[in-house]
């Protein structure tokens, strides 16, 4: 499952980030904003019209992520 994918208010694993392309330059900063393998991750909105983007918690923070970067990022169930 991907984080795009992910049911509003469901909390889900990082599993990983998928890059695109070699060197994917959203993938790179995406680890860097602290999405990292093991990080819970929770849809807490989105937004009104085709649901983009995504208000996403990691921890104490809050991100909007467009739909095609929340693809990136590559989900197991919370255990």
């Amino acid at each position: 499952m991907r984080l795009n994918e992910l049911s509003p208010g469901s909390e889900a694993i990082i599993d990983h980030i998928e890059d695109r392309e070699s060197g994917d330059p959203v993938a790179v900063r995406l680890r860097e904003l602290g999405f990292v393998p093991g990080e819970p991750v929770t849809i807490i909105a989105q937004g009104p019209f085709g649901a983009d983007p995504l208000a996403v918690k990691i921890g104490f923070t809050r991100f909007a992520l467009r739909r095609a970067e929340a693809s990136r990022i590559v989900l197991r169930t919370a255990a």
